[in-house]
């Protein structure tokens, strides 16, 4: 189809990129696992897996079963999303662009012929290799640059800073089990709280809070998780709460490079 972009992933930095991709008028088909493990559930349209529907400021994703229901959810005004892991019904759907936005830091199988334009998000991908552009995802000063050759900038596994802190305002799992929330996102918690545990086969393991702030991130009740699993995202800015149900500004600098290479790609 000449006017639809196929995104891979519905985490919230593909989120911001498919809710700018909307808002211009393109018809976008979000491919996602049978399992999204989002963090930023609140602004994160691969919830709509498990909830059927999901709405992220103003755009509803709607989980359909099979490419023959795009059509309707469109009518609708809204976005549909298909647990299509592997991109299998590119072989039917030929879309004009593909986008991957999985952000896994690493190629999950996109390649330059799903696609007649192929975008990927951060790092795992060369560009003109594995697809013919990439966007720079790290923050600092090159957010959102359009790559034409080469790779982004290597994952360095630390978090921008945001409030003044960076690795700190992240939580990793402390085992491997189930996870069990106790607090919910939009809470404003302190430094030692329990947040949540990991029920394991010995027992439960709690999750702290590492710095005072509100939860602006937390992964699914019941989702299963290993040890060095991120699970959480405390936010310092207790003024900011709003934020939580909010795409970010580095989602949306990122879903800006993005329109400008469709919009480039479909004048050709």
């Amino acid at each position: 189809m000449k006017d639809l972009i196929v995104v891979r992933g519905g985490g919230d930095l593909a989120t911001g990129t498919i809710h700018r991709l909307w808002s211009a008028g393109f018809k976008v088909l979000i491919l996602e696992a049978a399992h999204p493990a989002a963090i930023r559930r609140q602004v994160s349209l691969c919830e709509a897996v498990y909830q059927g529907e999901a709405t992220v400021e103003g755009l509803t994703a709607v989980l359909i079963h099979d490419i023959s229901e795009m059509e309707e959810v469109w009518a609708q005004g809204k976005v549909p999303i298909l647990v299509d892991p592997n991109g299998d019904c590119l072989k039917t759907v030929r879309p004009a662009v593909l986008v991957d936005a999985i952000i896994a830091k690493v190629n999950m199988g996109t390649s330059r012929d799903m696609a007649p334009a192929t975008i990927a998000l951060g790092p795992g991908f060369v560009a003109g290799e594995d697809v013919d552009v990439v966007i720079e995802t790290s923050r600092g000063h090159k957010l959102g640059r359009v790559i034409k050759e080469g790779a982004a900038k290597p994952n360095t596994g630390i978090p921008g800073i945001i409030g003044g802190y960076g690795k700190e305002r992240v939580i990793h799992s402390p085992a491997k089990g189930i996870m069990r929330n106790i607090h919910a996102i939009g809470d404003i918690v302190t430094a030692g709280e329990d947040i949540a545990y990991v029920e394991t086969e010995e027992g439960r393991v709690m999750v702290k809070a590492t710095i005072n702030g509100i939860i602006r991130g937390l992964i699914r009740d019941g989702y299963p998780v290993t040890v060095g699993f991120k699970i959480a995202d405390i936010d310092p800015r207790e003024s900011e709460l709003e934020n939580c149900w909010l795409i970010s500004d580095k989602a949306r600098c990122i879903a800006g490079s993005v329109l400008e290479q469709v919009c480039a790609a479909l004048r050709k």
